[in-house]
């Protein structure tokens, strides 16, 4: 099985309002995602880090092999 998306423990703070508290997902390569959820559940930050435009307080993210922290132009080829 390869994994085209993996986050494991995303945590995301802005100021007092905690966004992320420990998101762990896994996307097999191939697979279609839909993100569902209430307004203010994290939909959008888990996107935003999983697309390099945000870093995450805590946490791992890797989209097609590559960390999105340590090699963050790998993951937009």
């Amino acid at each position: 099985m390869t994994l085209a998306i993996e986050a494991h423990g995303l945590t995301k703070r802005f100021g007092k309002t905690q966004a992320l508290a420990g998101v762990d997902l896994e996307v097999e390569q191939g697979r279609v995602l839909g993100v569902l959820g209430p307004n203010g559940a994290g939909k959008t930050t888990a996107v935003r880090i999983l697309a390099t435009l945000l870093r995450p307080d805590g946490g791992t993210a890797r989209v097609a092999g590559h960390d999105v922290l340590s090699d963050p132009k790998g993951c937009a080829a």
